[in-house]
């Protein structure tokens, strides 16, 4: 009995991690169709064969199906910025390729998935933890780089580090917010170039 015993939580982690997928696969399909807002969860459990009850058992409410979807591809977009400003040998060069990783990242999902997009602006427009958490890595990175670079000697030191954080990652949200982005897409290329080299001039000592 006890080998069976102590089996039997094993055998049901991969049955359930795969339900979960279904169920995340199934929402990705029917959010991208439909749209976030018009899937229910009882279109989904439709939509895979399992009753409305048995989704819950997995995902306590709809925003939970879309937060694993959203994090998954905001925690992609964070990994490409880390390696992006890993890269670099400069708190300058740091930034630059930060602007233009957090821009380039974001189109490309709008242009090649753009469900996967309408999830992400959704979910900044309703401010869920998923987004919250990812603005915040964000500015973590972004304030890394700016201590960095005044440290360096690179950097002005006057201004508050908060304040000059905030200032930054204000001028950088018409390219980096999801919900903003699609009215800029037309200036992606050159827009956080420009925007960078605004800054970069303004953090000079």
């Amino acid at each position: 009995m006890n080998p069976i015993a102590s089996s039997a939580p094993a055998s049901r982690g991969p049955a359930d991690h795969n339900v979960r997928d279904q169920i995340v696969e199934a929402a990705g399909e029917h959010f991208g169709h439909y749209g976030y807002d018009k899937t229910t969860v009882s279109d989904l459990a439709k939509a895979i064969g399992f009753s409305k009850a048995y989704i819950y058992k997995f995902f306590d409410s709809k925003q939970a199906i879309g937060e694993a979807i959203c994090s998954k591809t905001l925690t992609a977009i964070v990994v490409a910025v880390e390696e992006a400003v890993a890269g670099a040998t400069t708190p300058t060069e740091k930034f630059r390729r930060m602007f233009k990783t957090l821009a380039a990242t974001g189109a490309s999902l709008f242009f090649n998935d753009r469900k996967l997009y309408d999830i992400a602006a959704h979910s900044a427009g309703e401010g869920w933890p998923s987004a919250r958490a990812h603005c915040e890595r964000i500015r973590q990175i972004l304030t890394e780089v700016i201590r960095e670079g005044r440290e360096k000697g690179e950097f002005e030191r006057k201004t508050p580090l908060d304040e000059t954080v905030h200032a930054i990652d204000l001028v950088m949200q018409p390219y980096v917010s999801p919900l903003l982005l699609q009215y800029n897409l037309d200036a992606v290329e050159e827009g956080p170039a420009q925007l960078s080299n605004l800054v970069l001039r303004s953090l000079a000592p």
